[in-house]
């Protein structure tokens, strides 16, 4: 089994949506997907926003209903074989927490941005060594980490960050969303390369 977790502030807007979709995109695959936040929370319920963005992009009504926020601990950290954070912030909140975990935590978006850069071919070479969806995982995940340094960088630091839209308009939220749903695009297709070959 591989294990995934995302990251953002209170658990409650940006980390679980992205955790929903990873969910339902990868449910045939022998993995989990869970989310946490930096700031403490804990068994919060998302904002109505939060759940109306969720199901915009195609998650069930009671699954953006049902999710509760939790804290990000150490041992929060200790088991998945990618975390995606939703900013930098959240990045070096893990890595402060957990540095052991540095080369196996990103922003979602310069994970997407570093995975566009990786050939399927890379992907799958690096995985096929290994044979636990876990192993293949780590593999294919420090396939896409040694893009890093390689990929050009974004024009701005800030494009690596998705917008917390948590108190702030609709307008926001969509915003967030149209940043997020894309770099989930790319960690669904090194997912799949690396657990399932194709």
């Amino acid at each position: 089994m591989f294990e995934i977790t995302t990251v953002c502030t209170g658990n409650i807007c940006r980390s679980p949506l992205a955790e929903q979709l990873l969910r339902a995109r990868l449910a045939d695959l022998p993995g989990t997907v869970n989310s946490a936040g930096t700031y403490g929370l804990d068994a919060v319920a998302m904002p109505a926003e939060a759940q109306k963005l969720a199901i915009q992009y195609g998650v069930a009504p009671e699954t953006a209903a049902a999710h509760r926020s939790r804290p990000l601990t150490a041992a929060v950290l200790k088991t998945p074989d990618l975390i995606l954070a939703m900013a930098r912030e959240h990045r070096r909140s893990i890595v402060e927490i957990a540095p052991a975990r540095l080369r196996s935590a990103f922003t979602l978006r310069e994970f997407a941005r570093l995975a566009a850069d990786a050939t399927d071919e890379d992907i799958i070479a690096a995985a096929s060594a290994h044979t636990d969806p876990s192993s293949r995982l780590r593999a294919g995940v420090a396939a896409v980490a040694a893009r890093r340094g390689m990929t050009a960088p974004p024009a701005s630091a800030d494009e690596d960050d998705i917008v917390d839209p948590y108190r702030r308009s609709w307008a926001t939220y969509e915003r967030s969303g149209e940043q997020l749903v894309p770099a989930i695009d790319q960690v669904v297709r090194v997912v799949r390369l690396s657990v399932a070959g194709a």
